[in-house]
């Protein structure tokens, strides 16, 4: 487990996602406040600060992505099932490339 925490590379974009279409991406290293208008009008607040990012608030009855803390490493992800958002930190390298091609 240290080992993958420690072989994680930082991240340098996040990026929004709501219903599985990228709707928004943001630098980590600019700090910026964003309200999300999630499926059947759900609300999630991101807050991208001192290069990490986090949900400050959300209208989902449990909150359980706002307590998934903050993420910074590409690959990290944090999501909120009833408003189908998802927030995940990627790299400038994850732009460009793909793990696989299928056709």
């Amino acid at each position: 487990m240290l080992i993958l925490t420690v072989s994680q590379k930082r991240g340098s974009v996040v990026v929004v996602s709501v219903d599985g279409k990228d709707i928004a991406s943001f630098s980590l290293n600019e700090d910026t406040r964003y309200v999300i208008s999630g499926y059947h009008g759900g609300e999630n607040v991101l807050v991208v600060k001192d290069g990490e990012a986090f949900l400050e608030s959300a209208s989902c009855p449990d909150k359980l992505c706002v307590h998934m803390g903050k993420i910074s490493k590409a690959g990290q992800s944090i999501i909120c099932l009833p408003n189908k958002v998802v927030i995940e930190i990627r790299s400038e390298k994850d732009k460009a490339e793909y793990d696989t091609i299928v056709g």
